[in-house]
């Protein structure tokens, strides 16, 4: 799945396809500054994606459900949409 995932230079955001919603979900540089405690390159975040893509499509879900975002309706998820879902990561709550 992660092969969907791309960066997009005139957003500078990480842009994901969510599954069953036909829209796309972005993750601004700013978020992966945070989550990374750099400043992030589009590798950067592409990698960080792909290792935690699980806890992404996950924080995509729950925001589209908290916010009864409409099908098609593409959205954005800030770090902590992503940090709460790590936190609930089976490696993140063993200490990995």
């Amino acid at each position: 799945m992660s092969s969907e995932a791309r960066w997009r230079d005139d957003i500078a955001s990480l842009v994901f396809p969510v599954a069953g919603h036909g829209a796309i979900c972005a993750v601004h540089r700013g978020a992966f500054r945070t989550l990374l405690g750099t400043e992030p390159t589009p590798e950067a975040c592409l990698g960080y994606f792909r290792r935690f893509e699980a806890a992404f499509r996950t924080a995509a879900d729950a925001k589209i459900a908290r916010r009864d975002i409409l099908p098609g309706t593409s959205l954005h998820l800030t770090s902590r949409d992503i940090a709460r879902k790590l936190l609930e990561e089976p490696q993140i709550a063993n200490g990995e």
